[in-house]
């Protein structure tokens, strides 16, 4: 039982790898993405399996209201 308890995570692992490089190998990437180098120093992402339709990005929070301003005590 002993032996069953240490093996098997070992084995789980073994087979989830496995599964990652066939799944990557698989992928059918028709050009591998890069980085290109912008003129501004900045640089870009060039080719791969994902087109930007296929990412979704949620529109930026509007900024917070800001809170009313209570009146100062005078010190008379």
């Amino acid at each position: 039982m002993t032996r069953l308890r240490t093996t098997a995570p070992l084995l789980v692992a073994a087979g989830l790898a496995a599964l990652a490089v066939v799944t990557v190998r698989t992928a059918g990437c028709d050009e591998p993405a890069h980085y290109a180098l912008l003129p501004d120093g900045g640089s870009v992402l060039v080719g791969g399996c994902i087109e930007p339709g296929d990412l979704i990005v949620p529109p930026s929070p509007a900024p917070p209201a800001a809170a009313p301003e209570a009146p100062v005590p005078s010190r008379s």
